[in-house]
């Protein structure tokens, strides 16, 4: 592919990741406070819904990984933006608490569908030189989706099912975006045993994927709470808290450089720094969530810090898996995914017992942990000289 199509690739690729992960899933934790006032549901209900959230992206990625291969990566990635779009919509009009978790089940199943026939277009598109730096772009859509999501908020004020619909025309227009630009390329009648990596978990899998586990279930606190623990610990006001929210999404896109991090000093390195800055932003959260420049500052890191270790998680898959991208990407995000599954209502139990601060406090001791986990020298040099 072209060099202006390449990046005609990585930017439909962003938009539907900062639709389908900026607005369709990771919004929820946004509109905490206000769905909590709208359904009267408390801490421990709140992380439940958010962890259906997790569940449905769990299956959803698990279906693509197995579709992208066989359906192209263009079909599936219209189903993704289709799915954000229907589970935005049904949040918007949801009248309970029920028709709520559907809808938040459909939209966070969008963004398992999303990342891996991503994966596959670029790998498939972009030459070898290109590809780390044109994922890790997309992937910072996450950041550029939560900067869209607060001014929405804030202008929305307690109108919150109107910013909702706004989501759900987004989606629907970047939708049709994807399906303009994503190149259609399959492999029409190769089973689902077929698609599959051979060997499932080669060297350096179990690694990849407990670091996946792990800083799923470290990052559940912020992406759940974050908000909702400005607003009762802080007592910061929606625009002091929501302005945290757009610094988190805005200083997520500085996670578009993980690629070339990466390239410079490694992903041995790279690693537990920048899990260190994320435990260091979880535990400031924790400590000192009512003042305002230490919530901020926070928020920001945290946002910075996550979508780059997410960015190394997808190359560190792309590498671990290198003869199948798609599942190495879909591999390593189902993991984080199934953290997040398991700690946001324990996070939220957590809360109500014994207070949000003390929550926080865990999930900054557990990314500390997590910074251990970063690739073993050998298996690196190995996996990087392998032909895509």
């Amino acid at each position: 592919m072209a060099r202006t199509g390449t990046w005609a690739l990585a930017g439909a690729g962003l938009a539907l990741i900062a639709t389908c992960y900026g607005l369709a899933r990771f919004a929820y934790g946004l509109f905490v406070p206000a769905f909590r006032d709208a359904f009267g549901i408390g801490a421990a209900m709140a992380g439940v819904l958010g962890s259906m959230s997790y569940a449905a992206y769990c299956v959803g990625i698990l279906v693509s990984t197995l579709a992208s291969p066989r359906w192209g990566s263009r079909r599936v990635a219209v189903a993704a933006g289709s799915l954000a779009t229907v589970g935005t919509a049904l949040v918007a009009l949801a009248p309970h608490e029920m028709m709520l978790g559907i809808g938040v089940v459909i939209a966070g199943a969008s963004t398992g569908v999303a990342s891996p026939p991503l994966a596959q277009a670029v790998s498939r598109a972009a030459s070898p030189g290109r590809r780390d730096r044109i994922q890790t772009v997309i992937n910072a859509g996450t950041g550029l989706g939560v900067v869209v999501s607060g001014p929405i908020a804030l202008s929305a004020r307690d109108q919150w099912r109107l910013a909702w619909l706004v989501f759900a025309v987004l989606c629907a227009l970047v939708t049709l975006w994807n399906a303009r630009v994503i190149p259609s390329a399959s492999r029409p009648g190769v089973s689902a045993a077929g698609v599959l990596p051979r060997p499932l978990f080669p060297e350096g899998a179990v690694r990849l994927l407990f670091a996946a586990l792990l800083t799923g279930a470290a990052s559940s606190a912020t992406w759940v709470f974050g908000r909702d623990l400005l607003v009762s610990s802080g007592g910061l006001g929606d625009r002091e808290s929501t302005t945290g929210w757009i610094l988190l999404g805005a200083f997520g896109l500085v996670g578009a450089f993980a690629g070339d991090l990466v390239r410079s000093v490694g992903l041995r390195l790279a690693w537990p720094v920048t899990m260190l800055a994320m435990a260091l932003a979880t535990a400031l959260l924790a400590a000192l969530p009512g003042v305002l420049g230490v919530a901020w500052v926070s928020m920001a890191t945290f946002g910075a810090a996550y979508i780059a270790l997410t960015g190394m998680l997808l190359i560190w898959g792309t590498r671990v898996y290198a003869r199948s991208p798609a599942a190495g990407v879909g591999f390593a995000f189902l993991i984080i995914a199934a953290g997040q599954t398991v700690a946001a209502p324990l996070i939220g139990v957590l809360s109500d017992a014994v207070g949000p601060s003390v929550a926080f406090g865990a999930a900054a001791l557990l990314a500390l942990g997590t910074m251990v986990l970063r690739p073993p020298r050998a298996s690196v040099a190995e996996v990087a000289v392998r032909p895509n």
